[in-house]
């Protein structure tokens, strides 16, 4: 999830657990083990068994009723997208069930684990195949983005998914979220250092931060841009703007030009010149293909977050967000399209979680079918 302001979102009741308490709460039922080489996270285009997603539902974090049924509202419309071509999984604490059903499809499964919002990118498990094809799932131990919201219960997701699953719940050895991270599937990662170098999540050094994460996830090369430290919740997670499309293959959402009033703009831009550089764990260069901001979205505060790279796969579909610019949106549904031949692609209207700063993928979270399927 990405925020580019901090007063886009209601930082209530910083918190004070330190790293180690955060990586000690572990449901009771979760297997831990210490984390071997073989498990790999595949690439989202690998076949789901089924998406996870969070009920938002904490008035803590959305004081305001109205809109947190406009937010809730989308959260369900990405869900009843999802469910016409795979199974959906929503979280939510049992006293949450009844007003939801009114908004959520009857297809829609809802497993009675209790949430704070809506980010299960972050907050959720990473799921993992190991070379059996066998599930297992690892935690970045997430911590509200450094401490900058309340997370009870979604401190605590993780492990009661792994729980639920009976599966090996890996403890990465890290502070941090799903969406600061990227994968190809292949043994390639790509992050920004201001989501996980950064001494509100880790204290160790960037050698053994990056070491931390190719283990966790099976790669293999890290390629890292600085990022945006300090300017936004997450610290500009790298899927708001950066995303493999394919193996060898990033989208990047930037605008046509670098805007040096804009640290955002700026940041982007050089990832970009980083990637461009780049090679990917085969040694081959890294091809890059850019889409633009929507010129004229139906949302036209500065600080609503308009990411097209946002966009979620899933089974013989992929559901992105349309903004309401004509032209940019079909701009981007033909570069993701041209990524994913044979998938629909399906653009939705998710103005309300651009309102809080961020995006289909950042709620969205995948099993990848493994052999308990």
């Amino acid at each position: 999830m990405i925020d580019r302001k901090w007063s886009r979102r209601h930082f209530i009741g910083f918190m004070t657990a330190g790293t180690g308490l955060l990586m000690g709460r572990l449901a009771a039922g979760a297997s831990t083990a210490a984390l071997p080489a073989s498990p790999v996270m595949p690439d989202e285009a690998y076949p789901h068994a089924r998406t996870f997603m969070q009920w938002p539902a904490s008035r803590t974090v959305h004081p305001d009723p109205d809109f947190l049924d406009f937010l809730q509202q989308a959260v369900a419309r990405i869900a009843n997208t999802i469910v016409a071509f795979e199974p959906v999984v929503m979280l939510m604490h049992h006293d949450q069930v009844r007003a939801a059903r009114r908004k959520l499809s009857q297809a829609v499964r809802v497993w009675d684990i209790p949430t704070d919002d809506l980010w299960c990118r972050d907050a959720g498990p990473v799921f993992l195949l190991g070379h059996d094809n066998r599930l297992a799932a690892t935690t970045f131990n997430f911590n509200g983005w450094g401490n900058r919201q309340v997370h009870d219960a979604d401190g605590l997701v993780a492990q009661r998914v792994a729980a639920r699953l009976g599966i090996d719940l890996l403890n990465s050895g890290l502070v941090g979220e799903g969406g600061g991270i990227e994968t190809d599937g292949q043994g390639t990662l790509m992050a920004h250092e201001s989501s996980w170098i950064n001494t509100n999540r880790n204290s160790l050094s960037p050698d053994e931060i990056e070491r931390r994460l190719l283990a966790a996830l099976g790669g293999t090369k890290m390629i890292w841009a600085p990022g945006l430290a300090d300017h936004d919740i997450t610290d500009f997670h790298i899927d708001a703007v950066a995303r493999f499309a394919a193996p060898g293959h990033v989208l990047m959402q930037l605008p046509e030009r670098s805007d040096r009033q804009d640290p955002f703009t700026r940041a982007a831009w050089r990832t970009h010149d980083i990637l461009a550089r780049s090679v990917d764990a085969q040694g081959m260069p890294l091809k890059i293909t850019r889409i633009p901001d929507p010129a004229r979205s139906r949302v036209r505060t500065p600080d609503f977050v308009a990411s097209y790279a946002n966009y979620y796969v899933c089974n013989g579909a992929v559901i992105m967000a349309g903004f309401g610019d004509t032209d940019a949106d079909a701009e981007a549904r033909r570069a993701i399209g041209s990524f994913h031949p044979g998938r629909e692609i399906i653009p939705i209207n998710v103005d309300a979680i651009g309102m809080v700063g961020g995006g289909i993928h950042c709620a969205t979270q995948q099993q990848p079918r493994s052999l308990m399927d």
